[in-house]
């Protein structure tokens, strides 16, 4: 998003993630509008958005996508995890037990991010699909090129009108900009490291 401020990513008091739907709401709050002020932003219900701030309803990547753009943030804002680090790794390490992680309510979708920052060309991101988890119910696009290697499971890749089935040691790279989704049609979690140039979705 050229031309808008970035909030910082904080860092979280508690060792927990502060699920999406609430940091959806606190940044609405912010950002002084109302429920029906984000519904006039993003095209989407005030009922649905209320929803997904009490965090009972799903959140894809596409729907954090419009509700960032709105709000005038990254969505790699919603980002939280304990990201307190020594002076002398914080830029280089990031360690096991200190990754930002990024649930989405519903989905079955988590992500961890292995880069220290959003600073450099690139982030690397560790995703987890529980079965049938879905990037969402369509085809989306951006801006960039992602790259994915599956480190277990099963990932159906769908990019324009090409499908693919991803197994594990598979390695993949597409640009952002064709329409794409990715899904886990297995019994397994799927777990794939991704890269994704520049750093956002």
């Amino acid at each position: 998003m050229p031309n808008r401020p970035e909030m910082p990513i904080t860092d979280p008091q508690p060792e927990q993630a502060q699920p999406v739907g609430e940091q959806i709401r606190d940044l609405r709050k912010v950002r002084g509008l109302t429920l029906q002020g984000l519904a006039d932003k993003t095209g989407r219900s005030v009922g649905n958005l209320s929803q997904i701030e009490r965090n009972i309803s799903d959140v894809s990547i596409p729907v954090l996508k419009e509700i960032a753009e709105a709000l005038d943030v990254s969505i790699n804002w919603f980002f939280q995890g304990v990201a307190n680090a020594p002076a002398d790794e914080r830029d280089i390490i990031v360690r096991a037990d200190n990754r930002r992680r990024l649930e989405f309510a519903g989905t079955g979708m988590v992500e961890e991010l292995l880069s220290p920052n959003f600073s450099g060309t690139f982030e690397m991101i560790l995703g987890t699909f529980a079965p049938g988890a879905a990037t969402g119910s369509e085809n989306y696009s951006r801006t960039g090129e992602v790259g994915g290697y599956l480190i277990a499971g099963e990932l159906q890749l769908t990019i324009g009108e090409r499908a693919f089935s991803i197994g594990p040691g598979d390695a993949f790279t597409y640009p952002s900009t064709e329409p794409h989704r990715c899904w886990n049609p297995g019994a397994a979690v799927a777990t794939v490291l991704w890269v994704v140039a520049p750093p956002s979705y």
